[in-house]
């Protein structure tokens, strides 16, 4: 980030994280790092971090290049060929899932599935999985753009409008649906707009429909006459009410939001931090690339009050443990995988409703921690793959240097697995203080780990 006039200033939550004897740069920061950025990292990518410090380590998730393990050479060419044979959903997600486990830039695949549930847009209704697969390319080409370029283009968005009805928004018989959630959702949030508010605005989204496929706007379809839209009147059009929408300071606030929900854990930060940087975003253009690099090279971010404090979503738990445990040759199958992330509460392009996946705490209850604990069983035994090769548990450990016996085994897992407190003792003493280190042992040993609370936390 370069030093102008517009840093945050050094008491800020948001100014850079430097490390000192409360904040260490350690492998738990480390990890935290590609988790919260990413979905994980292999133990060789947290040891180079570890040895090159956090700015560089930092730059290399912003810049795309953070992975050495597990990204194919023909990434490009097989994720392009996946793509285009995604016409049904179930191979749509399996894409997705193929993206996000071999793809050289998580942090972007990351914002892409912030976007998708920002504005959520389900297969179930549109039935046209190239739309969405399209929504999703849009998402992800503008995960960083000036807020104000994603807005305009995901309003746009075939998926988005045929979701919230747009195509019988016209004169005379306004649609409500695309014009309230335009504002409570997408921008301004609940209690910063009237129903008059959202009446108007629907007046001003009129002729916004589809043909063929694309988006029109339909002069003949268009409410002509002047509108009153938070307080401002004019014959406004659809993109006039976009550039109302952007202009609102809660439109920042929302934005500000957004992204600490993504990357920080509950009461990271307080009310007075979420509005220091809606005034940064607000400076910036609503700048998402801005926002994302602020919240990611900031103390808030690497405080010890941040570790372990978000619990993980169903897609970054699954994908994180494969690529943690570097499940890349051979890796699961990614339709299974997909299909587990269903199964545990999160079916990708199929949001439950219009507010996408609650999130946070409503993530963990008693039947998806069973299913999470099913899910590592089988990952770790080798089910989700062709050859049903179980993970090398001790393999894995000893050749980064650890796993002398079954202790040192479970705290190398751990430092691999984990960001908050550590299961270590409880792990050990569930399979037995006296037992030998076998490659069963060792695999009950990871599986005991990723099924724990903590590890559902990052």
């Amino acid at each position: 980030m370069s030093a102008d006039s517009k840093a945050p200033a050094p008491g800020s939550p948001w100014a850079p994280y430097e490390p000192h004897d409360g904040a260490p740069w350690d492998v738990r920061r480390v990890v935290h790092l590609h988790r919260r950025a990413g979905f994980a990292a292999t133990w060789k990518e947290v040891q180079r971090d570890l040895k090159d410090g956090p700015r560089a380590s930092i730059d290399r998730v912003l810049a795309g290049r953070s992975r050495l393990d597990g990204v194919p050479d023909n990434f490009a060419e097989a994720a392009g060929l996946l793509a285009e044979s995604a016409g049904e959903p179930e191979r749509l997600k399996a894409w997705w899932v193929y993206r996000m486990l071999f793809g050289p830039d998580p942090l972007t695949e990351r914002l892409t599935l912030l976007w998708h549930n920002h504005f959520a847009t389900s297969v179930a209704k549109v039935r046209d999985p190239r739309a969405m697969r399209r929504q999703s390319e849009t998402f992800r080409e503008l995960a960083r753009a000036p807020f104000g370029k994603l807005l305009h283009a995901a309003v746009r968005e075939p998926a988005l409008l045929e979701w919230l009805d747009a195509p019988s928004n016209r004169k005379g018989h306004p649609n409500e649906n695309l014009a309230r959630e335009l504002m409570e959702l997408f921008t301004l949030g609940i209690g910063h707009y009237t129903e008059a508010d959202v009446k108007e605005a629907a007046r001003a989204l009129t002729g916004w429909t589809l043909a063929d496929g694309r988006f029109r706007e339909d002069a003949d379809r268009h409410d002509g006459g002047e509108k009153a839209v938070l307080g401002r009147r004019g014959k406004w059009t659809g993109d006039d009410l976009v550039k109302i929408l952007l202009d609102q300071p809660a439109t920042a606030g929302r934005l500000a939001w957004r992204l600490c929900d993504q990357f920080l854990g509950e009461g990271a930060v307080d009310a007075a931090g979420l509005r220091a940087l809606a005034d940064g975003l607000r400076k910036h253009d609503l700048d998402v690339g801005w926002g994302v690099e602020t919240v990611l090279r900031s103390r808030a971010f690497f405080a010890a009050g941040n570790l372990g404090r978000r619990v993980l979503g169903p897609v970054e738990f699954a994908v994180g443990a494969v690529c943690a445990l570097e499940l890349f040759e051979p890796a699961p199958s990614t339709l299974v995988l997909a299909d587990w992330c269903a199964r545990l509460g999160q079916d990708l392009f199929q949001p439950p409703n219009v507010g996408g996946w609650p999130g946070g705490r409503q993530w963990v209850s008693a039947p998806s921690m069973i299913g999470r604990a099913n899910f590592a069983t089988a990952l770790v035994g080798g089910t989700l793959t062709r050859d049903r090769r179980p993970l090398d548990a001790v393999g894995l450990a000893r050749r980064h240097g650890r796993g002398a016996d079954l202790r040192e085994l479970i705290a190398f897992y751990c430092d691999l697995l984990l960001t908050g407190t550590t299961p270590g003792d409880r792990i050990a003493a569930a399979l037995g203080v006296d037992t030998a280190l076998t490659a069963e042992t060792g695999r009950r040993a990871v599986v005991l780990i990723l099924a724990s609370p903590e590890a559902q936390l990052a």
